[in-house]
């Protein structure tokens, strides 16, 4: 089965991406402390501060979303609830970023941003199909389809008498 490797792949991606941005972040801000940079009037300080923060607010927006995928990946189950909707949104975001990056920093951002939001979607392909229920076949040879009471669906014949 490709499931299992696919969740461990995406929670080692995002747990990775989640350092590369905190850092990347991090470093943005000491730039604008140490060059006293200032935009359109704002206060250096309070610019650096707020990409460290945004920094670590994004970073453990992918942790959560790591975290969502090491347990799909342990548990062998699909996520639901909260953690389905992280990873939607973390596709989404990839495909923001994927479309941004291809403007600003080149055709490798770019793929990389399209690599990671094909891995997050076929984790999320993959495990719907599993929830999907069989469609039972019919029964031939006892008139048709059963219901859960092991009763026959067919309708019933009309008598001739």
């Amino acid at each position: 089965m490709v499931r299992r490797p696919v969740a461990w792949i995406v929670a080692v991606v995002l747990f990775v991406e989640a350092l590369g941005v905190v850092a990347l972040n991090w470093l943005l801000g000491t730039v604008v402390d140490n060059q006293q940079m200032s935009l359109a009037g704002l206060d250096p300080d309070v610019m650096s501060t707020s990409s460290k923060v945004s920094g670590f607010v994004f970073g453990l927006y992918f942790v959560l979303c790591g975290l969502v995928a090491l347990l799909v990946a342990l548990r062998d189950r699909p996520p639901v609830g909260l953690g389905r909707v992280l990873l939607v949104s973390a596709a989404v975001v990839h495909g923001l970023l994927g479309a941004f990056s291809w403007g600003l920093m080149g055709w490798h951002a770019f793929l990389f941003m399209m690599v990671v939001l094909a891995l997050i979607v076929l984790l999320l392909m993959t495990y719907d199909l599993q929830g999907r229920p069989e469609p039972e076949p019919a029964d031939v040879t006892q008139g048709g389809p059963k219901g859960g009471d092991g009763s026959s669906l067919a309708p019933p014949t009309p008598s001739t008498s």
